[in-house]
């Protein structure tokens, strides 16, 4: 089972819903997708057990063979390759990796080479193991990361997806294969409104949903009223309390130092699970 964890911006606590969820479950695998600002590990603080560098293949130029006639910079819709003076360049960083240029080049001026964008982390924090994409400084483009993080999935295993933040291509690629999706949101204007975006994203995608609410005060608010008009579960609200700053300030898993904290995220756990089971018995039935 696959358990996305969404939000609509950095900050919400996705991060922190998705450690303490992994850990309030145990035996699972914790995935780190937000390869641009990984943070999980500063929570779940595994031993590392293994690194695997994540290259993307370029186009190398063979000048000799190369008759500038332009094919492969006009298929380009990333600007990644340009001809100055008949003479062709290829800007490495904004290369998508689809090949599409060697394939239409008719002179067969261009092969592949290797290029290391990132590499994945693999550890293990307790009963949870941990896999982190880490996207270099300075490149634009770590899907290659989430493909490979995404790689050798156990259906009967347990795994919680610490998506990117907003609703981007590389979000996309974070949730199309799971099997739920939380979006956390806090109960604020602003946080209605990139809760709306995700929303959006996962009604394309035909995931099933519910939201968790961070930072809730009592009584109703904009988020509330937000999920009941658009008939969105909301599986838990977790409060605006002194004790979760104090606790994640120092680096630690609230889940782990608190038991009515244990409790609530294990009831999430349980509540996604129970919704997965009813969803796979729906769909074999249909």
């Amino acid at each position: 089972m696959q358990i996305a964890v969404l939000s609509g911006k950095g900050g919400t606590g996705k991060t922190f819903v998705s450690v303490n969820l992994a850990f309030a479950a145990q035996n699972t695998t914790y995935i780190d997708c937000d390869v641009e600002e990984p943070n999980g590990g500063l929570f779940l603080k595994p031993d590392i057990t293994a690194e695997e560098n994540i290259e993307v293949m370029i186009p190398k130029v063979n000048l000799e063979k190369c008759t500038a006639c332009r094919k492969c910079v006009d298929f380009c819709k990333y600007n990644a390759l340009a001809l100055v003076n008949n003479r062709l360049l290829v800007f490495k960083e904004l290369c998508h990796d689809c090949g599409g240029c060697i394939l239409l080049c008719p002179e067969k001026a261009l092969t592949e080479q290797g290029r290391t964008i990132g590499k994945v982390e693999y550890g293990i924090s307790g009963g949870v193991k941990t896999r982190t994409g880490i996207l270099n400084t300075g490149e634009a483009v770590g899907i290659p990361i989430i493909k490979r993080l995404l790689k050798d999935i156990e259906q009967e295993n347990i795994y919680v997806i610490d998506s990117p933040p907003g609703s981007s291509c590389a979000v996309m690629e974070s949730i199309k294969d799971c099997d739920y999706c939380i979006l956390v949101t806090e109960p604020t204007l602003f946080g209605v409104h990139n809760l709306a975006m995700v929303y959006e994203l996962v009604k394309l995608f035909g995931k099933p949903h519910g939201v968790v609410i961070n930072k809730h005060i009592e009584g109703e608010t904009v988020a509330d009223d937000y999920c009941l008009q658009n008939n969105i579960p909301i599986i838990a609200r977790i409060p605006y309390d002194d004790r979760i700053g104090s606790v994640n300030s120092q680096g630690k898993i609230v889940a782990a130092e608190d038991g009515k904290y244990f409790a609530i995220f294990n009831e999430i756990f349980q509540k996604i699970q129970e919704e997965v089971q009813h969803e796979a018995v729906t769909h074999t039935e249909r």
